[in-house]
């Protein structure tokens, strides 16, 4: 089986179950994200050995797909979180990497990326659910579509960027991190993410979600969700440059791993909640 079919298969599965998990919400949702998270913790850890550092996995992975799961529980007002909890929690992690991890073995190294993997792939994940549940959202159908806008955007971007890019070519926008990637090829996508937006919040926010944005406001969004893409999808190239393997795990046939296909994913979700309040309004009712 081509590389191609793999890619296209695991697509087929993936896209419909993951769109279901966030029409259906609740603790489906959550535990899906957790799943997700969970995976891709492990990957970053993985990668981190492979660099020579020695991250505590089996308390950070845990800690990840706990994440979603504790927002689920917050939401229904049983699990609430301080500040000073987590703060405990780091404080804890080092003190655990202190006796577990010998001084040749870096320990304040070790707790530091144990940490930082909760926060880079459980929480920055969660703002999906945080998303489904956004205070305009009237249904689930709504809930669904304002997931699926910045999604939506980050697969216009890859896409706009990979073919102008190919076509355009010209100067590297990284050479160090990501050869391929050109300037044209990040211009092209973040004016294929502007039209997208467009047409997206034409054509299924208001009527679906019965949400809506100015032009300024759509554009806006789009640039930033676009150049968060970006950055994500780099910041992961750098990542496994540095642990010097090609792709974080196999875990997804034709895809390589799931951070692999969730590195955007982690930069825009928590964008398009910081974004959301400020440019999202419900749409007028039409008489």
């Amino acid at each position: 089986m081509s590389e191609f079919t793999k890619r296209l298969l695991t697509g087929l599965v993936l896209a419909p179950l993951t769109v279901y998990a966030v029409y259906i919400g609740g603790p489906w949702l959550a535990l899906y994200l957790a799943l997700a998270s969970g995976a891709m913790a492990w990957e970053l850890y993985r990668m981190a050995r492979a660099g020579g550092s020695h991250p505590l996995a089996f308390v950070g992975i845990p800690l990840a797909a706990l994440v979603p799961l504790a927002a689920h529980a917050y939401t229904l007002g049983i699990l609430p979180v301080p500040v000073s909890t987590i703060t405990v929690a780091a404080l804890a992690i080092l003190a655990l990497a202190m006796f577990l991890r010998p001084v040749e073995q870096k320990p304040l190294t070790a707790a530091a990326i144990t940490v930082f993997g909760v926060f880079y792939t459980g929480a920055a994940i969660t703002f999906g659910y945080a998303i489904r549940y956004y205070p305009y959202v009237a249904d689930a159908a709504g809930g669904t579509a304002l997931v699926i806008f910045p999604v939506w955007l980050t697969w216009s971007t890859d896409t706009g960027a990979y073919l102008i890019g190919r076509i355009v070519g010209g100067p590297k926008l990284a050479p160090s991190i990501s050869p391929k990637k050109t300037v044209a090829g990040a211009l092209g996508g973040i004016a294929t993410a502007a039209f997208m937006a467009w047409t997206y919040g034409t054509y299924v926010l208001r009527p679906v979600a019965q949400l809506t944005m100015t032009p300024t406001g759509l554009a806006l969004f789009a640039v930033a969700i676009s150049v968060a893409a970006m950055l994500g999808d780099l910041v992961e190239s750098y990542l496994k440059r540095e642990a010097g393997v090609k792709d974080a795990s196999g875990l997804l046939p034709g895809h390589g791993g799931v951070l692999d296909r969730l590195d955007s994913i982690l930069f825009v979700l928590p964008t398009a909640y910081v974004l959301l309040p400020a440019l999202l309004k419900p749409a007028p009712l039409v008489p």
